[in-house]
């Protein structure tokens, strides 16, 4: 098998042309899908803050509860997230993404019958449990396509789901809102009901068209299927020799805290943005959350995009992953700094700076665990970092509340977001500098198998 393999790339592997092809027709065939996805799973988590006001006012639901409901989804999502990605890795991305998609989706639009705290805060509980293991099971699934040299530029790609489910998804939003009174039912509900059902439609569609592994498909060349698994089988032998091969290993791994402790800390600033910004933004422009707001709440996440197409790509060029990585993370500090004591346009720009390092350095970040990670480890291991991590999506939303009721001000909560970010900066600073390389390794030594014969 080995030596066929070897034959059917005799001339295109040095010139890494086989396995550039199989990278652009696997980038151009799964990341739009991936990124719709992504984009669906962050909008049903995020429209709570567009509903924020609506809520309060229709259904009185306090500060309190709101902010509870707004961070308990993490708690589920935590508890659920580790066996899910292990189911994911043994029964295959198809159908278990499928799976998560349709029942978030439809308890995402269950979300229009809340009547007060208490079914706010289960239904989004229940949410959680819901999508557990989406996010670290596309990481995983995207180990299966692309080696740590494309795996930056993949990211960075599949993270503008992020960022336009908040340009995209924030804007349409504000227009449910307007749907208030259409068949009797509150433009808020209008909001839960339809993004909901979009999600559970995709989920669906999922079962059809998402492949598992290279192997799957008709559309890679038999030659482009060898030389992908040249380099994927190598990562994978690599990890495993060093040790990170199996969840068992992980959970003994150091790095492993490392990974938890910085993706935590950066979560914090994360949410505590995502989940404020239109009530930010209604407070800097002096009006009520509606479409206005929703336009103005998706320019930060237009830059976000635009900065994310860029910054990741350089980063994965240079192999230089941490110094791009710190720059986001200051970004995010600096940027959440400054919109708090700044004028309404300056705000709006410090904004922008903010949002465009959430996503940029998150599209990095998990550059470091799965270059270490491989095989149940990888499994595990991300799964473990996105949960525990994720967990800073419950901790911001109180933080941001208790900070600014203990110390009287609409700013001390900010001002604690930001020092969640810097933190997470200090310890980044304990991460390899340079970015694991494998294609070159894997092709040099297939060419040498073969003078050797």
């Amino acid at each position: 098998m080995a030596d066929n393999v070897g034959g059917g790339l005799e001339t295109a592997i040095p010139q890494g042309q086989v396995l550039e092809s199989a990278m652009r027709k696997a980038r151009n065939r799964l990341m739009p899908f991936l990124i719709l996805m992504y984009l669906l799973a962050f909008l049903d988590r995020a429209n709570v803050g567009i509903a924020k006001q609506a809520l309060q006012t229709q259904v009185h639901i306090s500060d309190a509860m709101f902010a509870l409901g707004a961070g308990i989804f993490f708690i589920g999502y935590a508890v659920f997230e580790v066996p899910s990605n292990l189911i994911l890795h043994r029964v295959g991305a198809r159908v278990w993404l499928g799976r998560i998609m349709i029942t978030w989706g439809i308890v995402a639009a269950c979300t229009m019958f809340v009547v007060g705290g208490s079914s706010f805060v289960a239904l989004r509980l229940l949410l959680g449990v819901a999508e557990a293991g989406f996010f670290p099971g596309v990481i995983l699934y995207l180990t299966y396509w692309f080696p740590p040299e494309y795996r930056g530029r993949v990211l960075g790609m599949f993270y503008f789901g992020y960022p336009l489910a908040l340009t995209l998804g924030t804007p349409l939003s504000g227009v449910l809102l307007g749907f208030d009174g259409v068949a009797g039912l509150a433009g808020w509900q209008w909001m839960f009901l339809i993004e909901g059902l979009l999600a559970a439609g995709v989920g669906v569609l999922t079962m059809f068209v998402l492949p598992d592994r290279p192997a799957d498909v008709a559309w890679l060349s038999a030659d482009e299927k060898a030389a992908l698994s040249v380099v994927i089988d190598r990562e994978s032998s690599d990890k495993h020799a060093e040790g990170s091969g199996t969840f068992r290993q992980a959970l003994r791994d150091v790095q492993l805290l490392k990974f938890v402790v910085i993706y935590f800390l950066m979560q914090i600033g994360s949410y505590g943005v995502v989940f404020y910004l239109p009530d930010q933004v209604s407070a800097l422009l002096g009006v009520k959350i509606g479409l206005l707001v929703s336009l103005v709440s998706a320019i930060p996440w237009l830059c976000a995009i635009v900065f994310t197409a860029i910054w990741p790509v350089i980063a994965t060029r240079v192999n230089r992953p941490r110094m791009f990585f710190l720059v986001c993370l200051l970004m995010v500090a600096g940027g959440i700094l400054l919109s708090a004591h700044a004028s309404p346009s300056v705000a709006i720009v410090a904004l922008c700076i903010a949002a465009s390092g959430i996503i940029a350095s998150q599209a990095i970040f998990w550059t470091f665990p799965t270059d270490h990670f491989g095989g149940t480890a990888a499994a595990g291991g991300l799964a473990v970092i996105n949960a525990i991590g994720n967990l800073g999506g419950f901790v911001a939303p109180n933080l941001r509340s208790e900070a600014d009721h203990l110390f009287h001000t609409s700013t001390a909560g900010l001002h604690a977001l930001a020092i969640a970010a810097l933190l997470s900066a200090s310890t980044a600073l304990l991460l390899p500098a340079q970015g694991r390389r494998v294609v070159a390794t894997a092709l040099n030594s297939m060419a040498g198998r073969r003078g050797g014969r």
